[in-house]
């Protein structure tokens, strides 16, 4: 499962965000969340879903808003689940709560940490080499997805490309993000001229220098990688049981 974790950003000198937060979580992607989001500690949001792609919807929902550090845990949850985020357990939740501390110090404000799948960049390299083999015996990778139980990416390496998209994304200005929300809800690049008062030929500019399309190629990507991490820890937990 998928779990995040986000801690409003200087929380001492701004109100307090989790509510209103909360509600347009529950409005935008509702019938997602396996337990209705919650709020736990203070100014701190929890939030519980089974689909990697709402999950990074939900972490890009948090980023854009620009007040929340966001740790995005992903692994088992302890079953039968309880009434309340606040109340459940397991492995994806304490992933979660590891990657939101790391966050608060991350260019992105952004941290991803997934149960038993290994999280740092050297733990992915680990698995390429043999220190043992003879000098000149090939080293012995495991194929992605493989019976090794091995990940296609580390989440580390997965963190860091998610991280890349949500600072292209912070980029992006009030402008671009005008004609790329009426874009997504549907509209016509002359319906949106037409909405925006502009002209066809400046939308069009306007949705170029804001890499939407760059954005929209990556998605499908980060949600395979985001899959592939939960289904890799969530045999290893099988494994390890």
């Amino acid at each position: 499962m998928f779990v995040i974790t986000a801690d409003q950003i200087d929380s001492r000198h701004d109100r307090d965000r989790a509510g209103e937060m909360i509600a347009r979580l529950a409005a935008d992607f509702g019938p997602a969340f396996v337990l209705p989001p919650d709020q736990t500690s203070g100014d701190e949001i929890q939030v519980l879903l089974t689909d990697a792609a709402a999950a990074l919807d939900v972490v890009f929902a948090l980023h854009r808003s620009g007040h929340w550090s966001i740790g995005l845990g992903i692994g088992p949850v302890r079953e039968p689940l309880p009434h309340a985020t606040r109340q459940a357990s397991g492995a994806a939740f304490i992933a979660a709560r590891a990657a939101v501390t790391r966050a608060k110090k991350a260019d992105a404000r952004f941290a991803l940490d997934a149960d038993g799948s290994g999280t740092t960049v050297a733990g992915a390299s680990a698995g390429r080499s043999n220190p043992g083999a003879p000098a000149d015996s090939a080293p012995e990778v495991p194929a992605p997805g493989s019976s090794a139980g091995e990940p296609i990416l580390a989440g580390a390496e997965v963190e860091a490309l998610i991280a890349t998209v949500l600072l292209l994304r912070q980029r992006r200005s009030p402008e671009g993000w005008a004609a790329v929300d009426l874009l997504r809800d549907g509209l016509s690049q002359v319906e949106i001229a037409g909405r925006l008062g502009i002209t066809p030929a400046a939308v069009s500019q306007r949705i170029k220098s804001s890499l939407w399309r760059v954005e929209e190629a990556a998605h499908p990507a980060l949600v395979r990688l985001m899959e592939d991490l939960e289904q890799t820890s969530t045999e290893t937990d099988t494994a390890g049981s």
